[in-house]
């Protein structure tokens, strides 16, 4: 009798362990035609199921509410929003009569006050949804096109996402979250294109964002947002006040999109650290920031400010490259212990490497 691999030593050790009781061993790959529905193999998968899709138009909504689902599109698959909504838990999650295109969701969750502009606040998560992942879907034209709610471990990727009304990604209330390598757009000024409003450890990562009021909003404590590419937008990154230990490092921002002379108050701005606590802004290359010469207005590549209720503390913006912007960085707050140096960028000098 030959020898059994190390490989598939382990493999019957964790299923002899999960027949003991702890869970169920199981693998199965489902396969999903044109013409069939997305939703009708998800509820009938299981833990551990993959669910291949092929190229095809779906007309329907996608929600997840199992754990351990990968799903997984083939080239060519479009999911579009069916003629009358089927309400799930990320309905109105982005505002009344917003529905997600593909949702995520965990169970027994609580939610605060809905933030106009913006999305529900999520208090408590009962029941996370862990291990789901969603990759290679080409999802339009709903208020918010992926979400992520109440979950751990999720990893939505390689997606395209396009005509977010509302959001193109959001995550909110959930752990652990990755959100890499998808394209989201518009053809206009919607709002946000990826959001994360998380529990804990988000990481967003190679994504690229374009025609967006704000490409990347981190509402999460902690949040590493990393290599991505933004433009044509009025904010390409925005850490929202009072979040603490945010890491925006190594993005490509701008330039900005001239319909921000009408919208967003007519200001611009390439990161944005609004109110935040102990920001670690670096290796950022922002550009083309501008007004397009509105006087009026005011357009910047790094941007450091207070607002209401709290002062820019403790942030942290170094060894970032700024050009082509009407103005390189902005720092208008009363904090204290904000480091902005080592920066190649021209204005104001003295805040710029010589």
């Amino acid at each position: 009798m030959a020898r059994p691999t190390a490989s598939l030593a382990r493999a019957v050790l964790l299923c002899s362990t999960l027949l003991l009781g702890l869970a169920t061993c199981h693998d199965t790959t489902r396969k999903v035609k044109a013409g069939q529905s997305i939703q009708a193999v998800i509820n009938d998968a299981q833990p551990g199921d993959h669910i291949v899709v092929e190229a095809g138009t779906y007309t329907e909504q996608l929600t997840i509410t199992k754990n351990n689902i990968q799903l997984s599109a083939k080239k060519g698959v479009i999911i579009v929003p069916p003629s009358a909504p089927t309400p799930n838990s990320c309905s109105g999650l982005a505002g009344p009569g917003s529905e997600a295109g593909i949702c995520i969701s965990g169970a027994d969750i609580t939610f605060g006050d809905l933030e106009m502009p913006g999305h529900r606040k999520v208090t408590t998560v009962g029941h996370y949804v862990e291990n789901v992942k969603v990759e290679g879907f080409n999802v339009i034209g709903f208020g918010l096109n992926i979400a992520i709610l109440g979950a751990k471990d999720a990893d939505v990727r390689k997606n395209t996402v396009s005509e977010g009304g509302w959001y193109g990604i959001l995550t909110v209330g959930s752990v652990s979250s990755l959100v890499t390598r998808n394209t989201v757009k518009s053809s206009g000024l919607f709002f946000i294109g990826i959001c994360m409003d998380d529990k804990s450890d988000v990481h967003v990562t190679q994504n690229v964002i374009s025609d967006y009021g704000i490409g990347l909003c981190v509402q999460t404590n902690g949040a590493d947002v990393g290599h991505n590419k933004v433009s044509n937008c009025c904010f390409g990154a925005f850490i929202d006040p009072f979040i603490n230990g945010a890491k925006v490092t190594h993005n490509h921002i701008g330039p900005s999109n001239p319909l921000c002379q009408t919208q967003f108050g007519g200001f611009s701005g390439g990161i944005l650290v609004d109110g935040a606590t102990n920001a670690e802004v670096r290796h950022n290359d922002v550009s083309g920031i501008t007004d397009y010469g509105n006087p009026n207005q005011t357009a910047y590549g790094i941007g450091i400010v207070d607002e209401p209720g709290t002062t820019a503390t403790g942030n942290q913006v170094t060894h970032n490259t700024l050009y082509n912007n009407d103005l390189d960085i902005l720092f208008f707050t009363l904090g204290t212990d904000n480091e902005v140096a080592h920066n190649n960028c021209t204005t104001p000098s003295e805040l710029c490497s010589k």
